[in-house]
């Protein structure tokens, strides 16, 4: 598939700037006001474990699109349709790592504050880049991605 001028989804902003802003913001507002999850040191082991695992999801998810020869960066021209990897069973893993990566990030820092913004995080990259990547693949996949669409789960 040969990209156009403009061949991009359009997406609002770059997904680490949407999952980046509200965990700076919930990890300020811990600096504030002190609010522990838990006073065990396994938070830290936990949290650790978490981002480590959307770390390798991001990781695998970036494999698979540079072996398909696609952009990973959501401002570039998509060139194919991949569904190895971990986009067999997600065809947003790299959305999910950085999910992971938060929610690993907070718990390692022992703080509650994040948490609740992750939804609002999760509510824009929905609005502002999964509906826009969604539109933009079906305009220029049609039923290739379509059959994708309706095989593989959003997140999980």
């Amino acid at each position: 598939m040969i990209a156009e001028p403009n061949d991009t989804a359009g997406v609002l902003a770059p997904p680490p700037i949407i999952f980046g802003v509200p965990l700076a913001a919930g990890l300020i507002a811990d600096y504030v006001h002190r609010l522990p999850l838990y006073s065990e040191r396994i938070v830290l082991w936990a949290g650790i474990g978490l981002g480590l695992a959307g770390l390798a999801l991001i990781a695998a998810g970036s494999l698979a699109l540079t072996r398909a020869h696609t952009a990973v960066i959501p401002y570039h021209p998509t060139t194919a349709i991949v569904s190895s990897g971990p986009f067999r069973f997600s065809r947003n893993p790299l959305y999910l790592g950085f999910v992971l990566i938060y929610i690993g990030a907070s718990i390692a820092a022992n703080t509650f504050w994040p948490l609740p913004l992750l939804p609002l995080a999760i509510v824009v990259m929905q609005r502002g880049v999964i509906h826009r990547e969604e539109r933009y693949l079906a305009r220029k996949f049609g039923e290739e991605y379509l059959a994708y669409q309706s095989r593989v789960r959003r997140w999980i």
